[in-house]
């Protein structure tokens, strides 16, 4: 099956209407709209064999990326999968370092987002024809390079039936209502859910009363983050983060400008003393912004993201230099597929990698799993390991349908309501 060849690539605008119930909500994003560019790479075998992959975005300008993975689609059709893997790095060059393309954004921007929705396509593809899930194949893949890191089986085994920790954003959006809070939070308590994050960042003391009222609903006990999703400057950073820090926040996420590197280092110095870590990772655009934070001792939590960077080809070599510097990763999820992607990294780290599960989560958000062929399960808060062959990127075709953009049905009953 790895001679098989790409015959062809189709690409698609698909977006979700978060925007009108304040899903995704924070102090830079304050209408998302949850979108992905999807992927789906065709094959010339008789079993009708493809490879899913997306890049996850937020509305607007996902036609942007769309045109850019068009651009990239002549350095992917008619290539094999023997092709491809048997020089991966050499592909993932090609596709990031294009000599011309490479002009509008070398391994960042809008290039990398199309990037990494093509290669998690062909990961997506690479799995299904060895018949496992893509984590597995990462494990597998290892265990044949290298010796099998100690305990290895157990973890495999432990993680099956346990599954990997996990934490929820989904509770405290930035637009969400006092009521919202208390309900959403009463009820993931109620399912087992002991690790929070809460959007912060558009104002003091509104921060400082949803802090309160959600600090007093989990009790003193389970964890809390903040996320300010790149709104202050070092500055206000620090003073800001220092007033909320009577509510004993893990960790402060993307405090500042994400290219900032010697801005986080200043914020991890100054809130060290407090018990407050840096969190960030989300928009870092390739390995080489990762090195730096890590030398720089700029952030306590490495947050991957599954499509801001390379595909799998970049996270694994983030997550080597995590390992390095003996920084857990902590990865960036939600929106549209980022959990059903990510979590293959985040098990194989565990299994193949860190081997550990100490201040140690994977982020979930409760929003749009629905529209895939195999969703993220959670089970009492934790992501049980996917079992289906692939990178768990397909969507339901009745769903990319419904939400094409702007042609979909819903979108056009948008635009409807707009009229009247």
């Amino acid at each position: 099956m790895l001679e098989r060849k790409i015959t062809h690539l189709t690409v698609r605008d698909v977006r979700f209407p978060t925007s009108l119930e304040q899903h995704g909500s924070d102090a830079m994003h304050t209408d998302p709209d949850y979108s992905v560019a999807y992927v789906v790479l065709e094959t010339d075998s008789d079993a009708a064999l493809k490879g899913y992959g997306l890049t996850f975005t937020v509305g607007r300008g996902t036609e942007i990326v769309v045109c850019a993975v068009k651009a990239l689609s002549t350095l992917v059709v008619g290539k094999t999968l023997k092709e491809i893997i048997s020089d991966f790095r050499g592909f993932y060059r090609l596709l990031s370092s294009d000599g011309q393309m490479r002009w509008v954004g070398p391994e960042k921007g809008v290039i990398q987002l199309a990037t990494a929705a093509i290669l998690n396509a062909v990961w997506d593809l690479w799995a299904r024809v060895e018949g496992k899930p893509l984590w597995k194949l990462l494990v597998d893949m290892v265990n044949i390079l290298v010796k099998a890191k100690k305990g290895q089986k157990s973890r495999e085994e432990q993680m099956l039936k346990e599954g990997y920790p996990a934490y929820t954003t989904s509770c405290a959006w930035l637009g969400y209502t006092d009521q919202q809070l208390t309900k959403l939070c009463s009820e993931a308590l109620a399912q087992g859910w002991n690790k929070f994050k809460v959007k912060v960042g558009a104002d003091l003391q509104d921060d400082i009363r949803r802090c309160s009222l959600i600090r007093k609903l989990i009790g003193p006990n389970n964890t809390l983050m903040i996320d300010a999703n790149q709104r202050w400057d070092v500055n206000e950073a620090i003073t800001w983060v220092t007033k909320l820090a009577e509510f004993h926040p893990l960790w402060i996420e993307e405090p500042t400008c994400p290219d900032d590197v010697l801005g986080h280092a200043s914020i991890s110095k100054a809130l060290a003393p407090l018990g407050i870590g840096v969190a960030t990772g989300e928009q870092c655009h390739n390995r080489v912004m990762f090195k730096q934070f890590l030398q720089a001792s700029a952030l306590q939590f490495v947050q991957i993201d599954s499509c801001r960077v390379g595909s799998v080809n970049e996270n694994l070599a983030i997550i080597l230099m995590a390992a390095k510097f003996n920084v857990p990763v902590c990865p960036h999820a939600g929106g549209v597929g980022l959990c059903e992607l990510v979590q293959h990294l985040i098990l194989f780290d565990y299994v193949s990698v860190s081997a550990s599960l100490n201040n140690r989560m994977c982020e979930y958000v409760d929003h749009l799993h629905e529209h895939f062929k195999s969703p993220t399960i959670i089970r009492n808060a934790h992501y049980i390991p996917p079992k289906d062959p692939g990178y768990s990127c397909e969507m339901l075709e009745e769903s990319v349908q419904k939400h094409q953009y702007p042609q979909g049905e819903v979108w056009r009953a948008i635009e409807q309501q707009g009229k009247q």
